[in-house]
């Protein structure tokens, strides 16, 4: 072979080895498969072992399979057909299955989902919820064993509350009690495992039980992938910190410090587990689901401490509501912290200030669009007078750029430190603030990027419609496509596209006021619509709706105070403040100035500017 059938192979083993290595499929995509070949092979041995069974008792007469009894610990418990219990009150109703004495079936009669179905929180036999722990030196799981229960049906309402007790017995005399308490009119359901007499039943050593909670996330708003970054597992421990598994990547973590609560957290609504007596530890994991009716898979194995002295009681409480900040604070313990308000700052502004604010707007019963215009006006009187600031700064800096310009033509551009040290000694003699045009912004800042966090966390907001947009918590689609865009997705916000237009012209007439402005903040301002396009066209209307009503307010404030501030006014007073003596006063940017102009002078042994 001559050398170009040397190259072409080689340049074809190169492409092999490249396709192959950025083909391979990634870890979560693995994690997924495994589990689905695992519950492929589950069903398929579950199926054979039916089979068989069937067979050997087929091969046997009817007496000889009638004295069948199956032996071991809990062995009563293996047979049975499960039941249904009907927990109901004015919000609730659930179902409980004597198979594992778990919630089967919830849902919130209060709701609905995008689509308008009634909204159900959890439902199928893939939700486990069960003591995993060795008796008699095997190991049980709760979650497919048969209970008793006490009743058939419970229903509370007003102020009454009724129980149902499920018991899984050993004998007589050992046993583990499951008991619900429905109060009516609540989102809590009280929940208390009561285990009597097991502790010598247990291996000598064992102090701990683990309960294991997984359930499958259903789908309630309108777009799976945009309900999945705000779905995960949160936990609180007893230092008060609250924690949560990654909500945009699968992830498995343990939280080793006693736990007060875990909760599987949607975007709108919650079921949360909380203990009187706080969990060991609990290992968490979270898993996306490319099902189309799944959002993510969520596991919990919740460590619980084991007495071999006494009886075992935990008392727990269970939340299955909304993930509305009052209800949640109603709960206690910290629970509405799972709603994620942003860091530092941030969080406390919308806890004590934006929420306050809005829950007292709400009492006004108007719609949340007139709602959030008022927000906006109520914001923007509180910032007027830093705006005030503002504008007379920009003004000030307009009228003195002749004089800016006269001074870089003497000096140039090949100084830039001196340069600078000439416009702050013409900023002290005009009595100018170069950054008095920064305030409103830098006052603005935290606000708009709490309101980032707080409008699309807002409960209130769902299903609100306004105008065109149908439900303010989510993304409006003026256009919508069958197939995803790098960053846009597959759609097109028409209250997205509106605030970026009003922010391009905000951005063209700051552009025109201010002095000096550069090629680069001229680019900014085209750049900077494109990019609140490609965030936020996957946000709430909501969000998009208040920046859309703050640029017009401010268009509004800026029209108002041009009105009344005279160019030849600012001009006058400016020249009767550069007669007055400068203040010996310097600034700590211009001290600041001046010492790098020092430090290039021991640089470079020359005087500044000289060659």
């Amino acid at each position: 072979m001559d050398r170009n059938t040397y190259t072409g192979l080689f340049l074809i083993a190169v492409i092999l080895l490249a396709f192959t290595y950025f083909n391979q499929p990634s870890k979560s995509e693995l994690k997924r498969e495994k589990l689905h070949q695992d519950s492929i092979a589950a069903a398929a041995k579950s199926a054979k072992v039916a089979v068989k069974d069937s067979l050997n008792l087929k091969s046997k007469t009817p007496d000889t399979a009638a004295k069948i009894i199956p032996t071991g610990p809990f062995s009563a418990a293996t047979v049975g057909t499960p039941e249904m219990i009907s927990l109901e009150n004015e919000l609730l109703k659930l179902q409980i299955s004597t198979q594992g004495g778990k919630i089967a079936f919830a849902q919130l009669k209060s709701f609905k989902t995008y689509g308008g179905k009634p909204l159900i929180l959890m439902e199928g036999n893939q939700n486990q919820f069960g003591l995993e722990m060795r008796v008699d030196n095997k190991s049980i799981f709760t979650n497919s064993l048969i209970f008793k229960p006490s009743v058939k049906m419970v229903k509370a309402e007003g102020k009454d509350s009724a129980s149902l007790t499920l018991r899984l017995a050993y004998s007589d005399q050992k046993y583990i009690d499951y008991i619900y308490t429905l109060h009516g009119n609540s989102y809590v359901l009280g929940f208390k495992i009561k285990m009597v007499n097991m502790a010598d039943l247990m291996a000598p050593d064992q102090k701990t039980l683990t309960l294991n909670w997984k359930s499958d996330i259903i789908n309630q708003e309108k777009d799976l992938k945009a309900e999945s970054p705000y779905t995960s597992v949160y936990v609180k421990d007893n230092t008060g910190d609250i924690q949560n598994l990654n909500e945009t990547k699968d992830e498995n973590k343990k939280f080793d410090n006693p736990i007060q609560w875990v909760s599987f957290k949607q975007h709108f609504f919650s079921v949360a587990l909380l203990s009187t007596k706080p969990f060991n530890s609990v290992e968490a994991t979270s898993v996306t689901n490319l099902n189309s009716k799944l959002v993510k898979n969520l596991e919990a194995n919740i460590t619980l401490p084991f007495s071999q002295n006494a009886d075992n009681d935990y008392g727990m409480r269970i939340y299955l509501g909304p993930n509305k900040f009052a209800e949640l604070k109603k709960v206690g313990d910290d629970l509405d912290k799972s709603i994620p308000l942003g860091w530092g700052p941030l969080k406390w502004i919308n806890r004590f200030a934006v929420i306050p604010v809005f829950d007292l707007l709400s009492t006004l019963n108007l719609n949340y669009g007139i709602i959030i215009l008022i927000l906006t006006i109520i914001l923007k009187l509180v910032l007027f007078p830093a705006t005030y600031g503002s504008y007379l700064s920009t003004a000030k800096m307009r009228v003195i750029k002749p004089e800016m310009d006269e001074i870089k033509a003497k000096i140039g551009e090949s100084d830039p430190t001196r340069l600078q040290q000439e416009y702050m000694k013409l900023y002290q003699k005009a009595g100018i603030n170069p950054l008095g045009g920064c305030l409103p912004l830098l006052i603005q800042m935290p606000i708009l990027f709490a309101f980032l966090r707080f409008f699309p966390n807002a409960f209130e907001l769902r299903g609100q419609r306004f105008l065109f947009m149908e439900d303010l918590s989510t993304y409006d689609s003026v256009l919508h496509w069958n197939f995803d865009l790098p960053v846009l997705g597959n759609h097109l916000s028409i209250m997205c596209i509106l605030m970026a237009a009003t922010t391009l012209i905000y951005s063209l007439l700051n552009s025109q006021q201010m002095s000096g402005a550069g090629a680069q903040y001229k680019y900014l301002t085209y750049i900077l619509p494109l990019f609140s396009i490609a965030f936020l066209n996957n946000f709430s209307s909501g969000l998009n709706y208040y920046y859309f009503c703050a640029n017009i307010i401010t268009f509004s404030q800026q029209a108002l105070i041009k009105s009344f501030v005279n160019d030849e006014e600012i001009h006058k007073k400016i020249q009767e403040n550069k007669k007055k003596p400068v203040p010996n006063k310097r600034s700590k940017f211009q001290q600041q100035l001046e010492e790098m102009a020092k430090q290039k002078k021991l640089d470079t042994g020359k005087t500044p500017g000289k060659r």
